[in-house]
């Protein structure tokens, strides 16, 4: 059976990193292969990683000398990623919101037609999801805007960390750069519709709620990014408009 490979991009997380969350996950699950991506970071982050990568061996470490910021991070290391190896790639933030058990739960909808399976912050009645107010505002009108003037598919959460996709298809739709370096994910779906067609889409993306997602603050998200963002969506508008 193939296995799948997370990439988890990594960034000054020196102070932030579960070292331990990620110690008890690996000791009890071979099911998945963690890639972390070192992305420039100036701090502690590579020595962190180096350790867990000597710790098991379903660990990889990737080293870039230079910062890329997530979206480039996350594509070199699909383009690095064994298609004979990986039946899906999937990528995670590493600072565990969505946790790796939740990751591994996602798994479990494999299945003939799903290609594209996308982690999706919706709070119900089972669920725990611990979001702040304003992201979450920020998310709905975000989330509106697309579905309306840009994808044209109804995904409810598009900017989740947690995604996993059929190795053929994520070595096509990552193979190019992106032009938003934190909205890169609408461009993957864009690009999924590009190439395969928007009735593929409906059959082969499978949006999946989350049990459990925790703010874990200190986002990576500057105020110059989400100042940033109407710019972006011009972009990737008119990038990808048919």
């Amino acid at each position: 059976m193939q296995k799948t490979c997370v990439i988890i991009p990594c960034y000054n997380e020196g102070f932030r990193f579960d070292i331990e969350a990620y110690h008890e996950f690996l000791k009890s699950h071979q099911e998945l292969d963690l890639c972390f991506v070192n992305d420039g970071s100036s701090d502690n982050t590579i020595s962190i990683l180096k350790k867990l990568e000597a710790d098991f061996t379903h660990v990889s470490v990737i080293n870039l000398d230079k910062n890329l910021g997530k979206a480039e991070a996350i594509r070199f290391a699909v383009e690095k990623t064994d298609k004979n190896t990986y039946q899906y790639i999937g990528y995670l933030d590493a600072d565990l919101s969505t946790s790796l058990d939740e990751m591994l739960r996602l798994t479990s909808f494999y299945s003939e037609t799903t290609k594209f399976i996308i982690g999706s912050r919706i709070k119900t009645l089972n669920s725990s999801i611990d979001r702040s107010p304003i992201r979450h505002i920020f998310g709905r009108g975000l989330a509106t805007v697309v579905n309306i003037f840009i994808l044209d598919l109804p995904i409810y959460d598009t900017q989740c960390g947690a995604k996993l996709i059929e190795t053929s298809l994520a070595k096509e739709i990552f193979n190019a750069p992106f032009k938003s370096k934190w909205l890169f994910d609408i461009e993957l779906l864009l690009r999924t519709i590009k190439l395969k067609g928007i009735d593929f889409c409906y059959q082969a993306v499978l949006e999946v709620p989350l049990k459990k997602w925790h703010d874990q603050g200190n986002s990576r998200i500057t105020t110059l990014d989400l100042i940033n963002v109407p710019i972006d969506l011009s972009k990737i508008y008119f990038q990808y408009r048919k």
